[in-house]
């Protein structure tokens, strides 16, 4: 999927129309991608389309711009964990 097919989605799921926060979103949808790769999360697995789901919680996480108050919600960790858990090959276990 392109960056520009994620930005769409994301948008979608946030319920954002129009181009003014194009930026933003996409910096936080680099920083949950980045998040989900040093989770364990494959490059490949956090580019399908098995992770729109998970970064646009994620990016809804961050959207909460109050300063020192931005945590990543349970769901979306323990969605991390399941994406990373799935990266593992099998004959590694």
């Amino acid at each position: 999927m392109t960056e520009a097919e994620l930005l769409s989605k994301v948008k979608a799921g946030l319920g954002i129309t129009g181009n003014y926060q194009d930026e933003t979103i996409q910096i936080f949808i680099n920083e949950v991608k980045a998040f989900m790769v040093s989770a364990g999360v494959t490059q490949e697995k956090s580019d399908s389309e098995a992770s729109v789901g998970v970064i646009i919680r994620g990016v809804a996480d961050l959207w909460n711009l109050e300063s020192g108050t931005i945590l990543f919600s349970t769901y979306f960790k323990m969605r991390v964990i399941q994406l990373a858990a799935q990266s593992i090959p099998p004959e590694s276990i």
